[in-house]
């Protein structure tokens, strides 16, 4: 069976807020790919026989000391390269070539002209429209590279050397402001490094089933199943591997959205995968009592479920494996070898040291939307499929400060009616994800002829395609006014509704 993997398309990561979404769109184009430092040695490299390297943005400049760099070896291994945005000056530097300040920093859309078609440009029309986002500039390229496209404020905006097959554009191909990138990604990754398309969500399962029928054997398998789309899928490809040997234990440790309990149990069953429902909610609400550090919130989930997950599958009969459903961004957000770390995942940070299974994580190099896609293809149905995610620690982390059961009771009920109001206008499929957060703050206000003190609830909604970044959502305001009006009225405890404007980054979706 062909190794949907084995086509690999490694990107190096030089910080870069948009490296991310260079890897999405690489996968679009059915072409695997990972992120790796920069700093990662070329033998290392060359040891993956990746089809081809893309060297990502970033805000450093190539005269800063202690800018990110790579060995002169690098441009000599033979794989093709295409340099983006800082990766563009970068090899420019390496090679020879002039990479000057620009007297303006360069930001926004601006018309490209396409000077010679050849790989990158083919079948781009000779002005179209790209998103630029740099202050220094390529003034002159490297001997051997020719100019393949300029604009108003830069003359080199693309530069090729076929021989050696080293591209290099200035502006990002990747965002959805520059239309016709996903074309220029597609021409370099199958004309010049001869990709043939071999990523697809179908031959993905094919390969993650005999995966983990090698890893796990004749064992046994628990699934930590929390209720969302991404440990409903993971149970359901390593229920198709493995059969009954696998067993999907629901905790509810009281940190669950309104009715959740309940429609989990009823989505497993439908599914007929064997199901364990654990109650646990006064045990982890006394482990996180009086805790306000979010990150401290998050170890303690995290240890406690493993350590209910240990005593189960001791009581189930000893299962050796524990399933989880990380996904790649939660690898990226626990932070690389570049990368400053945002926050401990709880599929990832939150574990124990001394974790008593071997982990198995069927979906860990997968985005957001392509694990919806293998859901699709596993048939499980459209209400799993679609379901909004939800962090693994639960409500604990939209909780600001302590967590507690009147806090609790109160954040359940303004999020459900945040649920019902977006669905009510049909918006619920084209908003990525929403949800009410409790913030530690409280505020004056008057209802009736009475002064109040209460909680504000903040509301979160974003457009995302798979959660790397993420921008607020343009709600309507009579949406927003209903979702107001109705918390106000019926959660007992709140005076005042704000609504959340902040994309990510800078931002996290999350607020802890």
């Amino acid at each position: 069976m062909p190794n949907p993997q084995a086509e690999l398309v490694i990107i190096l990561d030089f910080g870069g807020q948009y490296t991310q979404l260079i890897a999405r769109r690489v996968r679009e184009c059915r072409v695997y790919c990972e992120i790796m430092p920069y700093s990662t040695p070329v033998e290392a490299l060359r040891a993956r026989r990746p089809r081809g390297i893309i060297l990502s943005g970033g805000p450093s400049s190539v005269y800063e000391e202690g800018a990110p760099v790579l060995p002169a070896a690098f441009f000599e291994t033979g794989i093709p390269v295409l340099g983006i945005c800082y990766g563009m000056q970068l090899m420019a530097h390496l090679l020879g070539g002039n990479v000057a300040a620009a007297a303006h920093r360069e930001y926004g859309r601006t018309l490209l002209e396409v000077l010679a078609d050849g790989d990158l440009f083919a079948g781009v029309a000779r002005r179209t429209e790209v998103w630029m986002s740099h202050g220094d500039k390529v003034a002159a390229p490297p001997p051997g590279f020719v100019v393949t496209a300029r604009t108003e404020a830069a003359p080199v905006a693309a530069m090729a050397d076929p021989a050696r097959r080293l591209y290099a554009v200035q502006f990002h191909p990747e965002v959805a402001h520059t239309p016709e990138g996903k074309k220029m990604l597609e021409n370099f990754l199958y004309r010049v490094c001869g990709c043939t398309g071999a990523w697809t969500m179908g031959s993905f399962l094919q390969a993650a089933v005999a995966e983990v029928r090698a890893t796990i054997g004749a064992g046994r398998a628990i699934c930590a199943l929390s209720g969302g789309v991404d440990s409903a899928v993971a149970a359901a490809l390593v229920h198709r591997a493995i059969g009954d040997r696998l067993t999907s234990v629901f905790v509810n440790h009281g940190l669950l959205r309104q009715g959740e309990p309940e429609s989990v149990q009823e989505a497993f069953r439908h599914l007929g995968i064997p199901l364990v429902y654990v109650e646990a909610k006064e045990r982890f609400l006394q482990k996180l009592a009086g805790v306000a550090d979010p990150e401290a919130k998050r170890k303690i989930i995290g240890t406690e479920f493993i350590r209910v997950f240990e005593e189960e599958a001791r009581r189930l009969g000893g299962a050796d494996f524990l399933v989880q459903g990380t996904l790649y961004p939660d690898v990226v957000e626990s932070g690389t070898a570049t990368a400053a770390k945002i926050k401990s995942h709880h599929n990832v940070g939150g574990l124990p040291e001394d974790l008593q299974f071997k982990l198995v994580e069927p979906l860990r190099w997968l985005f957001k939307d392509e694990v919806r896609e293998l859901g699709k293809e596993l048939g499980l149905p459209e209400e799993i499929v679609w379901r909004q995610p939800f962090p693994g620690p639960g409500l604990a982390v939209r909780i600001l400060g302590p967590v507690t059961e009147e806090k609790l009771a109160l954040l359940r009920a303004a999020d459900a009616i945040v649920t019902e109001e977006v669905k009510r206008a049909g918006l619920d499929r084209q908003v990525w994800q929403y949800f009410a957060v409790l913030p530690d703050i409280r505020s004056v206000g008057v209802m009736g002829d009475a002064r109040t003190y209460a909680h504000a609830i903040a509301v979160r909604a974003v457009e995302s395609q798979d959660g790397m970044t993420a921008d607020w959502a343009r709600l309507p305001y009579a949406v927003l006014e209903r979702i107001a009006t109705r918390i106000v009225r019926e959660v007992p405890g709140v005076n005042r509704v704000v609504y959340d404007i902040t994309s990510k980054p800078p931002a996290t979706i999350e607020w802890e």
